[in-house]
């Protein structure tokens, strides 16, 4: 499984490097290592419960680093990104297919489900906390989430890139874009307070900034044959 290959195995490649040459490891965790979580928001003490082979070879990869971390020492630190978005995401993701859908101005949009809520962050303020994190100094062994401390459905957010786009549309449920029941996660919804605490870092691009900046770059770079896949 390519998974495996990249996110575990990968890990231990990159991790027997940095003990050799003592590099600070900053592991790119998932949010979806949570699955669909008992309490909301979620703090980075919440017990991981992979849905996806995706978000199991993730748990692999953030426990080996500890691991490594406890038992040689090595610099780490775990982030734990929720929902990156902006310009240059792969066009598998939910917004780029729909946007892009939008911007051919097609009036029925393909999607899978509406309801699931996702804790949209922009990718330069994801970049900036894993700047900060590289820098920070009493954060090797901890683990940080990333995320805005706010929640949208899919479907709220097809209304927003709608409104902005400046197309009347509705979603269609198109059933191969639809994960199995027993995978989806419905709500991630990040408490942002130990990366405030440890970073001093929290999201400064709003969801609609955010989201004109990415509509304005997928308009400058038009790719047809990305529209027709997706990926939640």
């Amino acid at each position: 499984m390519q998974t495996t290959k990249v996110n575990v195995h990968g890990a231990i490649n990159v991790l027997g490097l940095a003990k050799r040459v003592g590099a600070r490891i900053l592991q790119a965790s998932t949010s979806e290592v949570y699955g669909t979580p008992a309490t909301l928001p979620i703090t980075e003490d919440h017990p991981l419960n992979a849905h996806s082979p995706y978000a199991a070879t993730k748990v692999a990869a953030d426990q080996l680093t500890l691991a490594y971390h406890r038992s040689y020492g090595l610099p780490a630190v775990i982030l734990r990104p929720f929902n990156t978005y902006g310009p240059r995401q792969s066009a598998r993701a939910v917004l780029p297919t729909m946007i892009r859908q939008l911007l051919a101005g097609r009036t029925e949009v393909r999607l899978g489900r509406l309801d699931p809520r996702r804790d949209l962050t922009y990718v330069a303020d994801t970049v900036d906390g894993f700047v900060r994190a590289a820098v920070a100094a009493g954060v090797d062994g901890a683990t940080i989430q990333l995320g805005t401390g706010r929640s949208e459905s899919i479907g709220e957010l097809f209304a927003i890139a709608c409104r902005l786009v400046g197309v009347d549309a509705v979603p269609v449920e198109d059933a191969e874009r639809l994960r199995p029941d027993a995978s989806e996660v419905l709500v991630l919804q990040s408490d942002p307070s130990v990366a405030r605490d440890l970073l001093g870092w929290h999201a400064t691009t709003s969801l609609e900034d955010g989201l004109r900046r990415t509509i304005d770059w997928l308009r400058d770079h038009p790719e047809p044959g990305d529209v027709e896949r997706v990926q939640l």
